[in-house]
């Protein structure tokens, strides 16, 4: 259906209704109104990585492990799978006449927001820490969503817009400075170009910018998103953001008063009870119905675009049996392997799976099913951690599992027990051949505003960039006691495994959240049943990198494009167990909207993977420039060992420009040059992988 059609639909409903009936409307758990044949329904519905929160469906790898598979179609057929699903449950939801929450079409994912400090704890949620990046799969996760039918699939909806990462502990009240260069070199881009792309709604974030909050916010609003951006899709607060702009930033004095605010800035839902209110501020001649009324219109046109309204509902013959079915959960188990990053490889792996000897498997997220799941997931029909992955694997093996110790909180003389389990987990590393450490977090310790307090966690955000210290302890102890230690860091962030633990271990896998079979995906990858090919989406840096206070929103030394500094393991980094030559990098063309890249990729070693072209821009400007280079093109393709293959990319212009000081993209001075390879072009990755990039050079 065409938005016209929609348009014309939602018109007609809308014009039918009485002013309070479209005040209702305005909520998130939207009431039916019998008398025209309107069926309630709950706008709030979770598809980060997974139907979220309502019963069973496939648990993808989280967002930030989606993204180190630097894969767009990928994510796209990630996206996809989600709708479908999401779809199955629709159609039985409605069946049922169950219009609860988490059970309409409308997703409220994905958060591109820039995972700027590794000390964000919702940094899990998004796509990682550089622009382009966040926009590519953001983009290709849209398309998925959506669909490219008659009618949506399902709805997209890009978070949290804008200027929003942390910290969660004062996120209802806090105002995050930033400046225009900052905020369209880094913060917006993600947002314009999955606006560009269609996506159907656009949520607010709970913060203020510079001063105005977010939800209503008359510059980023009114004039970025509607007026500059075009975007004429519907925006929702986030949940309870709007009761923020009078209790938490102050910025109205009443209820009445941040209702209006809010719709005259043209927020059209909210999640949030504020709009009860809306009936006062009407009555106040503080908004006009011609304003409820547009609003109205934006949201019944997405429910008409659902096809909601259509006498034959659209996707309602998908078979219920398609829901988690095997086709959905080999493509689980495919985004599984190609999330995880090789940090390290002494030559060790791989482990040759008729390994007879004695495996331990120690450390906190050995038999973690919340590790495995990440935030906002999906309840999967089964789950396989590490410890179950390496017996289903090694099964020449004698596989022993230790604990050793919590997450982060360790105490002597407790009574309730397993508090102090690290003797027993370094008696079971002592007596294997090899150990697998299995460290990390899970969203308890990271995650959103968890209320959660202690010496490593402020409300999810983390106070340290290493390990928290019972960990610490455990890893180092254990690597005391094995030669042939393998870890396994299952988290959604950067961590620094200390400098004992990262020389002494022989491998070193960063698995992030990685979904309901990640556990499988990991052992296959230490018994090298297939060739590891994920890369980091952010920054690992060292646990005693001097970071800005991260309240700080201004760029300077953050992420891979600003650091000051080595990274321990840079943005773009990742080891295979195979070896990719590039040979004849050229310009294929040049013209004012794009570029397009070519390379040679040749599969050198012993066996056939997976490779992540990355193209990488710099340009000499002393009036705008950034310090380092900035991903402007990617590719990912599967070789053969010993076949050749010619990769073709598009640079779009966009992403070469500069951003000047009034955010506007402009032309650079002098030269741009462009660097072509599997990583970053910085030395430490020059170092770890033996070979350099590429360089060609352009006006």
């Amino acid at each position: 259906m065409d938005k016209i059609r929609a348009s014309k639909i939602a018109k007609d409903l809308v014009s039918q209704m009485t002013v309070e009936e479209k005040m209702t409307q305005l909520l998130y758990n939207s009431p039916a109104i019998e008398r025209l044949g309107i069926q309630a329904y709950n706008w709030w519905n979770e598809g980060a990585h997974g139907v979220a929160r309502s019963g069973t469906a496939t648990v993808f790898p989280h967002t930030i492990a989606m993204a180190s598979t630097f894969d767009p179609e990928l994510i796209q057929n990630i996206g996809d799978t989600i709708a479908t699903e999401g779809r199955i449950k629709y159609n039985q939801h409605v069946k049922y006449n169950d219009f609860d929450i988490f059970k309409g079409l409308t997703f409220w994912a994905p958060n591109i927001n820039i995972f700027r400090d590794p000390r964000w704890g919702r940094g899990q949620e998004t796509f990682g820490e550089d622009p382009y990046l966040s926009a590519t799969l953001g983009t290709a996760f849209i398309k998925g969503i959506q669909g490219d039918g008659e009618f949506y699939k399902a709805c997209a909806c890009s978070k949290h817009f804008a200027v929003h990462s942390g910290p969660e502990k004062t996120r209802h009240g806090f105002d995050a400075i930033a400046d225009k260069h900052d905020m369209f070199e880094t913060y917006l881009p993600a947002f314009e170009k999955t606006v560009e792309a269609g996506v159907s709604g656009v949520m607010g974030a709970y913060n203020r910018t510079n001063g105005d909050p977010c939800c209503a916010h008359p510059y980023l609003l009114v004039d970025v998103l509607r007026n500059k951006w075009n975007f004429d899709g519907y925006i929702v607060s986030d949940c309870g953001a709007l009761g923020d702009i009078y209790r938490d930033h102050h910025y109205t004095e009443t209820k009445a008063e941040a209702a209006a605010v809010a719709l005259k800035c043209t927020c059209d839902l909210n999640c949030g009870d504020t709009y009860d209110a809306l009936v006062d501020a009407y009555e106040q001649d503080l908004v006009t119905e011609e304003e409820i009324t547009a609003s109205a219109e934006r949201l019944y046109t997405i429910r008409a675009l659902l096809g909601e309204f259509e006498e034959l509902r659209p996707y309602s013959d998908i078979p219920f049996e398609k829901l988690d079915c095997k086709e959905h959960q080999a493509l689980n188990h495919h985004a599984a392997q190609q999330c995880l990053v090789m940090l390290k490889n002494d030559g060790f792996l791989p482990l040759d799976k008729s390994f007879n000897k004695r495996i331990a498997v120690v450390g906190p997220n050995s038999l973690s099913v919340t590790a495995l799941e990440g935030n906002y997931n999906a309840y999967a029909s089964e789950y396989i951690p590490v410890a179950d992955g390496m017996r289903r694997v090694f099964t020449d093996a004698t596989v022993t599992v230790e604990k050793g110790c919590n997450y982060c909180d360790e105490f002597l003389n407790h009574w309730s027990g397993f508090q102090n389990m690290i003797s027993d987990g370094i008696a079971t590393a002592a007596a294997a051949d090899v150990t697998i450490l299995a460290l990390g977090l899970d969203c308890s310790i990271e995650g959103e505003d968890t209320g959660f307090d202690n010496d490593y966690t402020a409300c999810g955000d983390k106070k340290s960039l290493y390990l928290p210290a019972t960990q610490q302890k455990l890893a180092e102890a254990v690597c005391d006691v094995c030669d042939n230690v393998i870890v396994v860091l299952m988290c959604g962030s950067s961590i620094d495994l200390g400098e004992k633990v990262t020389n002494h271990a022989k491998a070193i896998i960063h698995a992030w959240y990685p979904g309901s079979v990640g556990g499988l995906a990991v052992a296959e990858l230490i018994a090298g049943q297939f060739s590891p090919a994920g890369r980091l989406p952010v920054t690992i840096f060292k646990g005693d990198h001097d970071m800005p206070d991260f309240e700080d929103y201004s760029m300077k030394g953050r992420t891979y494009r600003y650091i000051d500094g080595e990274a321990l393991f840079p943005f773009g980094y990742g080891l295979s167990f195979t070896k990719f030559d590039y040979s004849n990098a050229v310009t294929d063309s040049i013209d004012d909207d794009k570029i397009t890249v070519s390379v040679d990729i040749t599969n050198a070693g012993d066996m056939s993977g997976y490779e992540r072209a990355q193209v990488y821009a710099s340009y000499t400007d002393s009036r705008y420039a950034t310090p380092h280079y900035q991903l402007c093109a990617l590719k990912s393709v599967e070789i053969n060992k010993g076949e050749t293959v010619k990769v073709t990319m598009d640079i779009d212009r966009y992403w070469l420009k500069a951003v000047n000081d009034e955010g506007e993209r402009v032309e650079p001075n002098g030269k741009i040059k462009l660097y072509v390879g599997g990583h970053q072009p910085d030395a430490v990755s020059n170092r770890l992988t033996g070979y350099e990039c590429i360089e060609l050079e352009i006006k």
